[in-house]
């Protein structure tokens, strides 16, 4: 090849415009002969210029900085600093329980994230491993990764395509893109260059990288290899997308840092007006800080909200999804978006015929995907399809006239060759016909394959008796003008083109898509089938197939549950939009179902785009640029974005999104490994059983926030007002940890068990803007604070006002936080509605097993001698724990009466 082939080819290596060129001119630049191909020399002089044909890699992290990463959070920089302030006042037992407390969190992040960031290993396991090459005029079995710009392949049913082609020559040509564009069905390929401004699925001309070769042949010329072919500039844009932190983690960011600064303004504080004020020294006002830190910071809160996160990783485990980030239950419970790619998620991706449109009528069909089972029904009412009408004829023609085969894979029924073919099939097995059978009876003689040239396929079939039987299918427009009769009511007459043109509009109009088949007799058995025996026409027409990939019936639950709980949903799809807008209405969107193309979001500016997104549901002809646009457009004006899909098209979306959730049966790698959860079972409706267990982590987390902070505030502002009044301090910072660790470890995670409430997913989606710890909860811990600090600051004064020694005074007081913490987390069960019921006491096993816990763990630390040297703690008398229980009830009663209070003021509600 010339040097300066060799230059233009590499100028042009990146630009998208192959596709408008004439075959010739394509070759011309690249340099190449298509009857002689590169030679060895030339191909090696282009891979140097061009590279291999394999996607760049980029550095990945290692174990080490992935364990380290999950330390990366405001609240574990806060337990690693607890853990530093206790091992600063000697006590170096708690130090390290809290430290192994970071290390757990760390692991349960650092295994259920495992291999993150592997969505690029994804789309290069679309690459094949060897291709059939022109090389030297002599074709050779090559591996993709050796193709370069000029080399001349060749594609056969069943393959792979192995870099960007510009086709050459194609015959019957039909490629599966929907991993690349979201359109259904297989799209039929010739030599034929598009407009310059076409887009991906209108590229006929064109086969990309990793797509799959259905039916049919061709010859082609590689313009395009690794980084720059189609899926290379995926992963480039995949490659430069930053996934997002859930809202929880910003919200517990922002709380972290709130926390942080609070506790060392008023630490501070106090510091200096113990000394100026109370004549406190140094070390005295030093050890009464440090116990302040102590006290305010939730050092068990992180671990808390990691096993509630856990929990309910398990829980969707059990509903068929896989969570591989932790937060991302959480933040699927937030959404208040759903973006759904509609091909494989949606609907099935696998075509079925939905109605049969004969001269006497319109039959409809129960599709259920490839499955040979279904109804067929007449205005409603059921028929034999054996005995109805030349229903028979029709199905035999779909049969014979067809190179598809199904088979069955456990429960599921898969395809092998083409969609639209696979359709055909399972209809006539649906009306009863033996495949192996049928064409044993009717050998074929002779076909000719299909090419959107002539637009149909035609089969030669000997018959019983003697004589052939020609079958025809293909588009309505190629085989109507080939019918001269239509078989109505038994009888042949003249077609009907205008009563045909408006049945086909009727259904074309819903989205679907069209087939005619088409029968004809001879008396004779030729020996072969040209074009010019179905060219002389005589055909009589037996009906018109109206198929489409059908919705799943659990999808249309789940859009109506979605959008019950105030979630918005938007289908994005490649497809075309009268198709898009017809899935839709099925799916039961808001009527009338608005759509927007590709093209006219290209034209919108990002304020246009914006404001047309309220308004519309259905976007039809998406790019990857498009899908992860309208994204992009949604999380700016505020929204919770999850977006689902299956192919390589959108995994950019999937990882910008806030939520992406991907198919695990039928998705690709690509968009496996840029999701944060996983389908197991492609089933729709698992996602909104999903959103239903991230609304009850969510739940969960508040309610261990606003349990576990009254006592911190309890204990905080003991010290502060033992600071005040000038008087001994009431708990020691060694009590205060113990308290924090049997609150938070045996109370605080009973509520990570708790079950879904009544309205979860009655209610709207929270406001993304909403702070984690809302008006409402700041009352609600500020009131229980206070509760808790006068029952223990009078408890105590009471027990040294009785002559009980000051360990003992405060072993009241210890014992008092806990007792009144088992009270408060039976309030805690329910934020809103009345505990005083049966169920709260008895729902939830975990709380009554972390309440027997906490009692045990008091009555060591009260009565063990090695604990009460070690904690300061001494042994109660049966009065002292009857005034603490006492409390303890009393506390329970008061929060349950602020709850009347309150749902009787109609503002429960805002909890």
């Amino acid at each position: 090849m010339r040097n300066g082939a060799i230059e233009h080819a590499a100028k042009d290596h990146d630009l998208e415009k192959w596709h408008s060129e004439p075959a010739d001119a394509v070759l011309r630049k690249l340099g190449v002969d298509d009857g002689c191909g590169l030679d060895d020399a030339a191909a090696a002089q282009r891979s140097v210029v061009f590279g291999h044909n394999i996607l760049p890699s980029r550095p990945v992290r290692g174990p080490l900085r992935r364990f380290l990463s999950q330390i990366n959070n405001v609240l574990i920089y806060l337990l690693l600093a607890a853990s530093a302030i206790t091992f600063a006042i000697g006590d170096h037992i708690d130090a390290a329980v809290i430290l192994v407390v970071v290390l757990i969190n760390a692991l349960i992040g650092f295994l259920q994230e495992g291999n993150a960031e592997r969505a690029l290993q994804g789309i290069r396991s679309l690459l094949p491993f060897n291709t059939m090459v022109l090389r030297d005029r002599q074709r050779r079995q090559l591996p993709a990764g050796e193709l370069v710009p000029g080399d001349i392949v060749y594609l056969a049913s069943g393959d792979k395509v192995p870099a960007d082609v510009r086709l050459l020559a194609a015959r019957g040509l039909r490629i599966d893109e929907s991993a690349l564009t979201g359109e259904s069905g297989a799209v039929d390929k010739d030599s034929t260059p598009a407009t310059n401004d076409s887009g991906i699925a209108e590229r006929s001309c064109m086969a990309y990288c990793g797509t799959i070769v259905r039916h049919g042949a061709a010859t082609g010329v590689v313009v395009a290899t690794g980084a720059a072919t189609e899926i290379g500039r995926i992963s480039a844009l995949l490659d430069q997308i930053e996934p997002l932190d859930t809202p929880l983690l910003r919200k517990m960011a922002a709380f972290g840092r709130w926390i942080t600064g609070s506790v060392l303004a008023i630490g501070s504080a106090m510091f200096v007006f113990g000394m100026l004020v109370r004549g406190y020294s140094a070390p005295e006002m030093f050890a009464a800080a440090v116990g302040f830190a102590v006290a305010s910071v939730p050092e068990g809160l992180p671990a808390v909200i990691t096993v509630t996160l856990a929990i309910g990783v398990r829980r969707m485990a059990r509903r068929r999804a896989i969570v591989r980030r932790l937060p991302a239950v959480e933040a699927l419970g937030a959404v208040t978006v759903i973006c759904t790619d509609k091909t494989g998620t949606l609907t099935r991706n696998e075509m079925a015929v939905r109605q049969v449109i004969t001269p006497d009528g319109i039959l409809d069909v129960s599709a259920a995907g490839y499955a040979p089972h279904g109804r067929f029904t007449c205005a409603g009412v059921d028929i034999d399809p054996a005995t109805h009408g030349h229903l028979p004829d029709i199905a035999l023609a779909c049969l014979l006239c067809n190179d598809a085969q199904l088979h069955r894979s456990g429960e599921h029924w898969e395809l092998s060759g083409d969609p639209t073919e696979g359709a055909l099939l399972s209809l006539a097995m649906k009306a009863g016909l033996d495949e192996p059978r049928e064409r044993a009876a009717h050998p074929r003689i002779d076909v000719i394959p299909f090419e959107s040239e002539h637009g149909y396929m035609a089969t030669l079939h000997a018959s019983r008796g003697g004589g052939s039987r020609l079958v025809l299918k293909g588009a309505p427009e190629r085989v109507l003008p080939l019918c001269d009769t239509e078989r109505r009511l038994g009888h042949d007459r003249p077609v009907d083109a205008r009563d045909w043109q408006q049945r086909m509009a009727a259904a074309a109009g819903q989205g679907m898509r069209l087939i005619a088949v088409a029968m004809r007799t001879e008396a004779a058995e030729p020996a072969c089938l040209d074009f010019p025996d179905v060219q002389t026409g005589h055909f009589t027409l037996l009906g018109i197939l109206a198929m489409v990939d059908a919705p799943r019936e659990e999808a249309v639950q789940a859009v109506a549950a979605c959008l019950a709980a105030g979630i918005r949903v938007k289908m994005i799809t490649g497809d075309h939009a009268a198709t898009a807008a017809a899935i839709g209405e099925q799916l039961g969107f808001p009527q009338p179902v608005r759509t927007l193309s590709g093209t006219q979001m290209d034209a919108m500016d990002d304020t246009q785009l914006g404001a047309a997104l309220a308004a519309t549901d259905v976007f039809a002809r998406a790019t990857p640029e498009h899908k992860l646009r309208l994204v992009q457009a949604l999380q700016r004006s505020g929204d919770v974005v999850a977006m689902t899909g299956d192919g390589v098209n959108d995994a950019p979306a999937l990882k910008r999104a806030d939520v992406g959730v991907a198919m695990g049966r039928k998705g690709t790698e690509a968009a496996k490994e840029a999701a944060e959860i996983v389908l197991a079972d492609d089933n729709f409706a698992t996602l909104a059983a999903s959103v239903e267990e991230g609304r009850v982590v969510y739940d969960n987390i508040r309610k261990s926030i606003v349990f576990t902070l009254p006592t911190n505030g309890g204990e905080a502002g003991m010290l502060m007002l033992a600071i005040v009044l000038g008087f001994t301090l009431p708990i020691t910072p060694v009590q205060i940890l113990w308290v924090n660790m049997i609150t938070e470890v045996s109370l605080s995670l009973a509520l990570a068990f708790e079950k879904p409430e009544v309205d979860v997913m009655g209610r709207p989606p929270r406001d993304p803007g909403e702070p984690l710890v809302t008006g409402f909860l700041v009352w609600r811990i500020v009131f229980v604070s206070l509760l808790m600090l006068g029952g223990c600051v009078g408890l105590f004064l009471w027990e040294l006002e009785h002559g009980a020694s000051l360990a003992q005074a405060r072993t009241v007081v210890v014992n008092t936080l806990v007792i009144s913490h088992i009270a408060y987390l039976f309030n805690t069960r329910r934020l809103s509605a009345s505990a005083l019921c049966r169920e709260s006491f008895t729902g939830n096993r975990v709380a009554l097993l972390g309440m027997l816990v906490a009692l045990l763990c008091q009555v060591v630390l009260t009565y063990w001698s090695l604990f009460q040297s070690w904690f300061g703690t001494a042994a109660l008398g049966w009065d002292a724990w009857a005034r603490i229980a006492g409390f303890g009830v009393l506390l329970f009663l008061a929060v349950e009466a602020e709850k009347g209070w309150r749902r009787h003021a109609g503002a429960g509600a805002k909890a």
